[in-house]
């Protein structure tokens, strides 16, 4: 079983991860076939770590993502009946009933990807965490300060004691305080917006199809969750947004109604909303000596191509495939040189999206008259070409 705080002995580990959100806990999960003492550290009580609170977002999984939490013995325990299936997804612009499709048959696949809310896969890590035995939670507590030399990392945390670890991995967020603290810059985007997401019940059906409409004043997202319900992704600039989260729920229900013309039909708010900055950000370099950054820490990304928690899944695969090629070679884990592998697989595979993701996004909220003519021949364009269509089906799979 995982240990809850440690023992006076319990001050040496080979892996310390900073935060026990989704990306912390299942990268200490992808440790559990290894003899590795594995520290997790986070602010928040372990109650709070095990069940977290609903907070409005739905996570769309790759099939390479299901994959890599069927590795981690984690998909088992979310239950079939708070999974969703995409089958299509379709991107609108403005008012243009054009759309660009992809469908589940072009990838060939009974469907596109899966629809899971964030805190159920959250709370199922968890179930999985704890029947591990090499982890330890240091839960309440804060890593003040970092000191690493050519033997380990010394981690001073705020109940006044120290740690020291082989390795530090910090999974704390794209505002990661121990990145800073490492002294790595990220590139910032600030897209002066913020996002708002619900769930919401709507009269027509949705037959499993995600959208993206890119209106001129704001971008709405539906992804299609179990029965008539949908996830609703709003972005606008951050008074539209205040707006809308001041609004009583008759009002808010109507207004998104009308703003997707009638699209579902009458719709209804379940639960609350949820609020957030669109910032996205992207690490200067991932890795330095005894220290990895995984997760939201590394990249940040917006949410309008749903691939943020996609890529961290695939940044934590490729960080525990170099540890374990360190194991076996009996390489030390926490050299800069084995970190550096990670750092290049991930960029490779990050650094395409993250920018195509920015440039996007830009584009399809500008108004400018030139913006709007290149958008709809872009959608065009990915849907007559095929291999351009097929580079973003492969994305998918």
């Amino acid at each position: 079983m995982t240990r809850t705080n440690t023992k006076k002995k319990d001050t040496k580990f080979d892996i310390a991860i900073i935060g026990a959100g989704p990306t912390g806990i299942a990268f200490a999960c992808g440790l559990s076939n290894t003899n590795l003492k594995v520290a997790i550290i986070d602010k928040q009580p372990r109650e709070s770590i095990s069940n977290p609170i609903i907070d409005g977002r739905e996570i769309a999984l790759t099939h390479h993502s299901v994959k890599i939490l069927k590795k981690l013995s984690v998909w088992d325990y979310i239950p079939n009946k708070t999974i969703s299936e995409i089958k299509e997804a379709r991107v609108l612009d403005g008012n243009s009933k054009y759309f660009l499709n992809f469908a589940h048959q072009e990838i060939r696949k009974d469907c596109l990807g899966f629809l899971i809310p964030n805190f159920i896969i959250r709370k199922n890590l968890y179930k999985r965490l704890k029947n591990l035995p090499n982890i330890s939670i240091i839960n309440k507590v804060e890593c003040l300060s970092i000191d690493v030399n050519d033997k380990y990392a010394s981690l001073k945390l705020s109940n006044g004691k120290k740690i020291k670890a082989s390795l530090v991995v910090a999974a704390d967020s794209r505002f990661s305080k121990i990145r800073s603290k490492m002294g790595i810059s990220a590139y910032t985007s600030d897209f002066n917006k913020s996002m708002i997401v619900c769930r919401m019940k709507h009269e027509k059906p949705h037959k499993n199809i995600a959208y993206e409409f890119f209106r001129y004043k704001q971008t709405q997202a539906t992804l299609p969750y179990i029965k008539n319900q949908s996830g609703i992704v709003t972005t606008a600039n951050n008074d539209l947004t205040a707006e809308l989260m001041e609004m009583d729920n008759k009002n808010f229900n109507k207004e998104i109604q009308n703003s997707f013309g009638n699209f579902f039909g009458k719709m209804k708010l379940l639960g609350k909303r949820y609020s957030y900055p669109m910032i996205t950000t992207y690490t200067k370099k991932f890795v330095s000596h005894r220290f990895a950054l995984i997760g939201d820490a590394a990249v940040g990304m917006h949410p309008v191509t749903a691939h943020g928690f996609n890529l961290n899944l695939k940044g934590l695969e490729i960080l525990i495939n170099e540890i374990k090629k360190a194991i076996n070679n009996k390489t030390d884990i926490g050299l800069e040189s084995i970190l550096k592998n990670y750092q290049n697989k991930l960029h490779k595979a990050a650094a395409p999206i993250y920018l195509a993701t920015n440039s996007i996004v830009n584009l399809y909220t500008s108004n400018i008259l030139p913006a709007k003519l290149t958008r709809q021949f872009i959608l065009r364009f990915v849907n007559t070409v095929k291999p351009v269509k097929q580079t973003f089906l492969n994305i998918l799979k």
